[in-house]
């Protein structure tokens, strides 16, 4: 496999841990309750109890994050809003709405897989876009690859599935009833 169809990790590590946390304060609010079982639901609303919480960026360890980001920039719109100096070359690129960021990074002491070899059912990252077929006609000519055709689903939201030129899966999609806000 080549250095071009390598591409970012995500670190899973931190909702796992939060699984973890979770379950093991479940456990001990079981022990202190005389081994009665507490809903970890419980748990998870005490522990952001008056906190806001939202999404906020996804990391991707990549092999080149300057070039990574510059793809993105180029082709999707997206806008480098923070970088960082080498070895890690971080770089924060967000959507044109300010809805969601990506951190494409090169941390050497963590393997960069080969996403080009997952299924996108296991991994992929997602775009609310106006025309799908559009999109990915414009991407297709920028060096992504198809992984199917636009399908368009029961409840009539059009998708599209690619990678981009370092393998990550990418999904483009136009709900029919959006999910989330227009912003």
């Amino acid at each position: 496999m080549t250095g071009k169809h390598r591409t970012a990790a995500v670190s899973f590590a931190c909702a796992s841990c939060l699984m973890v946390a979770t379950t093991l304060g479940t456990l001990a609010m079981s022990r202190q309750s005389k081994n009665k079982p507490q809903p970890s639901a419980r748990v998870e609303r005490s522990a952001v109890q008056g906190a806001r919480v939202r999404f906020e960026h996804l990391g991707l360890n990549v092999a080149d994050p300057i070039k990574t980001a510059q793809w993105y920039v180029d082709h999707l719109g997206m806008k480098v809003l923070r970088e960082g100096a080498a070895p890690v070359n971080n770089r924060f690129v967000g959507d044109a709405g300010g809805n969601m960021m990506l951190e494409l990074y090169h941390n050497a002491a963590a393997a960069v897989p080969d996403y080009a070899a997952l299924d996108p059912q296991q991994l992929h990252v997602a775009f609310f876009v106006d025309d799908v077929e559009a999109v990915r006609s414009k991407l297709l000519a920028a060096g992504a690859t198809a992984v199917d055709q636009v399908t368009t689903t029961p409840a009539g939201d059009k998708l599209a599935m690619l990678r981009d030129p370092w393998g990550l899966a990418i999904q483009f999609v136009h709900r029919a009833n959006p999910m989330l806000s227009a912003k």
